[in-house]
């Protein structure tokens, strides 16, 4: 089998791999293209945000400030503040990747749940394998999720006036796929230090009334008691 055609079938692999992501991936964007035209923005508008943004959370704050009129400066700072969780993505992803050029550009696709899956499925991928692989979950989630804006903005009020109920539904879907996807991690003592501090610090930032800097000041605090934390030998991954 020639490289190329190597390649493509781990990116079919990782395309494959990554099917489970639509679950929170479908209702959520439709979510976002619905609140994007309700605060004002254009379907194509909407598209452009999922295309260029991509960052879920990041992306509701984003049209939600835009159209309450809050100063760009101020957009931007809290948008890259929410996504600084990233800045720990990276490192723990990099051991498991191999070199190439082109991972600046391929980390636009590196979400929340994206992360998840790799960190599962990427020790059991073929080293030669795992740059195809990235790329094709990656891509198929990113391509979803415009899919998915584009089609809440244009038809979301319809389906939503024709099931109600989709409507409260369709902003826990991601949350909830995204603890089904970190909840093995909890048997590893580590990990579930880590996880533990990182949701008890979002509640008490949350019931503070912090709700625009809990993700990132959570993230930070679990991400500082997992490099912090260690355990005797033996007794921790």
């Amino acid at each position: 089998m020639s490289h190329r055609h190597a390649r493509i079938n781990a990116a079919l692999r990782g395309a494959r791999d990554g099917i489970p992501l639509l679950g929170g991936y479908v209702p959520v964007s439709l979510s976002f293209g619905l609140v994007a035209t309700q605060a004002g923005f254009s379907p194509w508008e909407a598209a452009v945000i999922s295309t260029l943004i991509y960052a879920g959370a990041s992306q509701f704050l984003f049209v939600g400030m835009v159209a309450a009129g809050a100063p760009l400066w101020l957009v931007v700072a809290l948008t890259l503040l929410i996504n600084v969780r990233h800045v720990v993505y990276g490192p723990n992803l990099a051991t498991l990747l191999p070199r190439s050029r082109h991972w600046p550009w391929l980390m636009h696709g590196l979400t929340d749940q994206v992360f998840a899956l790799a960190l599962t499925r990427l020790p059991v991928v073929d080293e030669r394998e795992r740059f195809g692989w990235f790329l094709g979950a990656a891509l198929m989630a990113w391509a979803v999720w415009i899919i998915g804006t584009v089609v809440g903005a244009v038809a979301g009020e319809a389906v939503t006036a024709y099931w109600p109920l989709l409507g409260d539904i369709m902003p826990f879907a991601l949350p909830a796929l995204f603890l089904t996807m970190t909840a093995p991690r909890f048997t590893d003592r580590r990990w579930s230090a880590a996880l533990t501090v990182t949701v008890l610090a979002a509640m008490a930032l949350s019931l503070s009334g912090a709700t625009n800097v809990a993700i990132p000041l959570a993230a930070a605090c679990g991400a500082l008691c997992f490099y912090t934390l260690r355990f005797p030998a033996g007794r921790c991954a």
